[in-house]
């Protein structure tokens, strides 16, 4: 890579330490590079850098920010190659999906920019005939943005974009796992020549770079996207000071095949969703629940377009699925495996690491049959690509099955009648639903779950709002 990207940025200047994090390729194990690892002086020194850019950057105009979110979105796309092969060399994703995620930026980034505009406030009418009564929409201030690692270019800018846009100023934490392409995409922001301290980015240990987030009053709100588990720590910590947090944590997403359904748009649909980037995603399909009348022929349906997977490095060919993240993934995905046949579940496809490349954190594309919904399999998220298929009744079975489950991020469905679709839509207990299709991140939609999946959404005027307080203003009219 023509890039070091073993710096951050700490009020618009580039940042080294003597002590670095190595970065691996998950594709072969090799080192690819160091990032610092910075001490709670560094971000307190970002923390510094965003509150004093505060004042200046939240009393820009709207259309002020948004042209550097636009300038931001140009360079993103004028480097889309370069980016790409950043990200995959990093995270082992293929380099077609790095290149769509890199887009998926700019895209995101440009809608925000544009909403930003139309943060409208509101007149309501008066209880007296003195009495003006008006809300506006503020900036909550300094905020602190912790990325994940299986979509580590759009998370960035699907959290920095609304906060920009909103007039807040950013304090970003990546994880450690693929640091390069954050540090690479804030390159990116910062050649637009935005203000210094509007934009920082840290990188080392999570423990102690969120705790000094979190202790300290300025900063007003964080963002998280990752684990279940830690998200509850980060809720607790946000107690201390009530401070605003928003979550976007695991999921358990179904996918519910009626017997009214058409089996080709749902075997395309559910496999194009479960095997993109290795089935390491919050919202990807981790249960397939099918009808009983239609279960062999979708279960035959399923098999045959995963046997057309090809499994390699993100350099091949017509590669869709890479490697894992790491080994603890790997070996998570082969326990799962293996309680499951171990419970009664029958191996249809895959069902074990693949002899490629050189490194170990293959896994080969599995389906899984005879899979109950009381299985660790059924239960637990699985992040990898394996697709279980669970056998129902009727709709009321596949419902309580779904719903039973603490997460509710997303589930999907597939029917073609017009009152299953309504009545499923609403008994279904997730926070994004998919009727005949799969596809459900876009700027102008509200991403996010209930339950235990999460609070807050991104995407859309809501993820704006998730950046704004409400500011009540009632103004009594003196007496002439």
């Amino acid at each position: 890579m023509t890039r070091d990207l073993n710096y951050n940025w700490v009020n618009g200047e580039k940042v080294t330490t003597d002590e670095v994090i190595s970065v691996f390729n998950p594709a072969n194990s090799n080192n690819i590079g160091g990032v610092p690892s910075v001490s709670k002086d560094t971000v307190q020194e970002a923390i510094n850098s965003a509150v004093s850019s505060f004042e200046k950057w939240s009393n820009y105009t709207a259309e002020t920010r948004q042209y550097y979110l636009e300038q931001w979105a140009v360079n993103l796309l004028n480097k889309q190659e370069e980016l790409a092969q950043i990200m995959s060399e990093e995270q082992g994703k293929p380099y077609a999906e790095a290149f769509g995620e890199i887009g998926v930026c700019a895209k995101f980034i440009r809608w925000f920019g544009e909403e930003g505009k139309r943060i409208y406030g509101e007149v309501i009418p008066p209880s007296s005939e003195n009495q003006r009564i008006s809300v506006i929409k503020q900036p909550v201030g300094v905020c602190g943005l912790i990325t994940p690692w299986n979509f580590p270019g759009a998370m960035v800018a699907r959290k920095v974009a609304p906060a920009l846009a909103a007039g807040c100023t950013v304090i970003v934490k990546p994880s450690s796992e693929t640091p390069r392409i954050a540090i690479a995409i804030f390159d990116e922001l910062m050649a637009t020549g935005i203000d210094k301290g509007v934009a920082n980015i840290v990188t080392g240990s999570s423990s102690l770079i969120s705790d000094t987030l979190f202790a300290d009053k300025r900063v007003k709100k964080i963002s998280f996207t990752g684990s279940t588990q830690i998200g509850k720590t980060l809720m607790s910590k946000a107690s201390d000071q009530v401070k605003r947090i928003s979550l976007e944590l695991g999921g358990n997403a179904p996918a519910i095949v009626l017997p009214d359904a058409d089996l080709d748009n749902a075997a395309d649909a559910i496999v194009d969703n479960k095997f993109e980037n290795s089935g390491q995603m919050c919202n990807g399909i981790n249960v397939i629940l099918v009808h009983k009348d239609v279960k062999q022929e979708m279960t035959e349906k399923i098999i045959e377009r995963v046997k057309k997977i090809k499994i390699g490095s993100a350099d091949e060919e017509n590669v869709q699925v890479g490697p894992l993240i790491n080994k603890k993934a790997i070996d998570k995905v082969e326990q799962l495996v293996s309680e499951a046949q171990k419970e009664g579940a029958f191996i249809e496809l895959g069902g074990k690491k693949a002899n490629t490349g050189e490194s170990e954190l293959f896994y080969q594309p599995t389906v899984i049959s005879g899979v109950r919904a009381n299985m660790t399999i059924a239960q637990e998220e699985i992040f990898g690509p394996v697709a279980p298929i669970i056998s129902f009744d009727n709709e009321d079975e596949a419902i309580d099955i779904a719903n039973a489950s603490p997460y509710g991020l997303a589930a999907y469905f597939f029917s073609s009648n017009i009152n299953t679709i309504y009545k499923m839509s609403e008994k279904l207990e997730f926070g994004m639903i998919g009727v005949n299709g799969t596809q459900l991140s876009v700027p102008q939609a509200p991403f996010g779950g209930i339950k235990e999946s999460g609070m807050g959404r991104e995407g859309s005027h809501y993820g704006l709002d998730g950046f704004l307080e409400l500011k009540y203003i009632s103004l009594s009219l003196l007496k002439s």
